[in-house]
């Protein structure tokens, strides 16, 4: 016989249905939730960054050289566009950012190879994670083609090509990994004994360490390594076309707030106030350069203040979402002010031949920038928080030096090894007979122009 339900019982039953669902219900709240207005924001922001090399970086330093080195440094910058972009998403994507297991504190684990796994509906917190993936991927290119402007006008075209392969490899993808991809820089003041709740993270929102120091340091080796050039320093070598140099500052300032604003990942007011900041510490810088000059020289240069803004940008990279307007305005004028010094007065004292000053202005402002984000960071200074579980602007500084320190060491040294790898290999540098002639006509068989 069927007994039908009662109205008791049928409350039993929608309870039990209600208890039922309610891990559900949990499980989609906490799922990834993609938001147009954040995607839209990362897809422009992707494309500013790669702006920002191609052709921003390229035609900022092919004005820098002389004009029968043209195209070689136009060509080494494509050349870099193209081999990082495959090798971040054949293998720099899964080893900088999945999880390493046993390894996590030194470098990620292979899920992603290939970018296995990706799909269209892949989502890394509110965006795509084919963005993600790209804008990480823009990075990646940006920070091996600054060295470039270390060994401009001598180095082999296929020896530059293994080096950035083996420093992307080697030097980069750890790196990231240790400051973004939760490696050990990530819980530097955790593993130092500095905090006693929390990570004790250093402060590096845009890539201070990751892009800057790394680069400048990896450049310095470079520019050791291969020698000074031919005629260096008796022989004046001025930059061949400042238009273009220029241009290409310009295009960088613009694409810096992709570089910046766009390391939120969303369209918010920590976006906002990243592009407020990139502006005003660069803006500071720009003149702050200018004026030394000035003083120093009699005149201003359009050389000078295209590099302050250049230094600038650099300095207030890994304190652009930390730090309040005012204290982006001191970050510019440190990081322009020492730079300034180190690719003027330093270079020109220990004799070495950074071609365009890579470390002078990015390794040196990158530095400047890195610790002073520790101070800047400071509620009290207009800051938006030291990092978790820092309570002084003491400790936040001891933690930002620490990773300062650990990737000069690290990748001046890999870098060195590299380059002696490369070198006992297929040679870094060019013949004094290619060099003489030009790198344009001698390893590419073209000009830059028609005369």
């Amino acid at each position: 016989m069927r007994f039908p339900l009662s109205k008791l019982s049928l409350g039993r039953v929608g309870l039990a249905a209600i208890i039922g669902l309610l891990p559900l219900a949990a499980l989609a709240e906490e799922a990834p939730t993609l938001n147009s207005g954040d995607t839209a924001w990362m897809i422009t922001a992707t494309a500013l960054v790669l702006l920002m090399t191609i052709p921003g970086l390229s035609l900022f330093y092919a004005g820098l050289v002389r004009a029968k080195n043209v195209l070689s440094v136009l060509m080494q910058c494509f050349a870099i566009t193209g081999l990082m972009s495959l090798l971040w998403a054949i293998y720099g994507y899964s080893l900088a950012f999945t999880d390493g297991g046993s390894l996590q504190a030194v470098i990620g684990g292979l899920d992603k190879l290939f970018l296995a796994g990706m799909t269209v509906d892949s989502v890394e917190g509110t965006i795509p994670e084919s963005v993600y993936m790209t804008f990480q991927m823009t990075f990646a290119i940006i920070t091996p083609a600054l060295i470039v402007g270390a060994f401009a006008e001598r180095m082999k075209f296929s020896a530059m090509l293994i080096f950035m392969a083996l420093w992307l490899t080697l030097v980069y993808v750890p790196i990231w990994h240790w400051v973004w991809g939760g490696g050990w820089i990530s819980n530097a003041g955790s593993l130092l004994g500095l905090v006693t709740e929390g990570s004790g993270d250093a402060l590096d929102f845009a890539g201070g360490t990751v892009v800057h120091i790394n680069a400048g340091v990896a450049a310095l080796m470079a520019a050791l390594m291969l020698g000074k050039r031919k005629g260096y320093p008796a022989t004046a070598m001025p930059p061949h076309n400042l238009g273009l140099t220029v241009i290409g500052a310009s295009l960088l300032w613009v694409g810096w707030f992709g570089f910046n604003a766009g390391s939120e990942l969303a369209a918010d007011g920590t976006a906002g106030m990243a592009m407020t900041v990139t502006q005003l510490a660069t803006a500071t810088a720009a003149l702050t350069w200018m004026f030394l000059e000035w003083i120093n020289h009699g005149k201003p240069s359009v050389l000078g203040i295209a590099t302050g803004a250049v230094a600038g940008l650099v300095a207030i990279t890994p304190a652009s979402g930390t730090a309040g307007p005012m204290g982006a305005i001191a970050i510019g004028f440190a990081g322009s002010f020492f730079a300034w010094i180190a690719s003027t007065k330093v270079k020109r004292m220990l004799g070495y031949d950074d071609s365009l000053d890579v470390w002078g202005v990015h390794g040196v402002a990158g530095i400047v920038g890195a610790i002073l984000t520790g101070v800047f960071a400071a509620p009290a200074l207009g800051g938006a928080g030291l990092g978790d579980g820092v309570d002084s602007i003491g400790v936040q500084v001891i933690i930002q030096t620490v990773s300062v320190i650990a990737v000069l060491v690290y990748g001046g040294l890999v870098s060195l090894i590299i380059l002696l790898v490369v070198k006992g290999t297929v040679g870094l540098r060019v013949t004094e007979e290619q060099e003489t002639e030009g790198l344009d006509l001698a390893l590419l068989d073209e000009r830059g122009y028609i005369l």
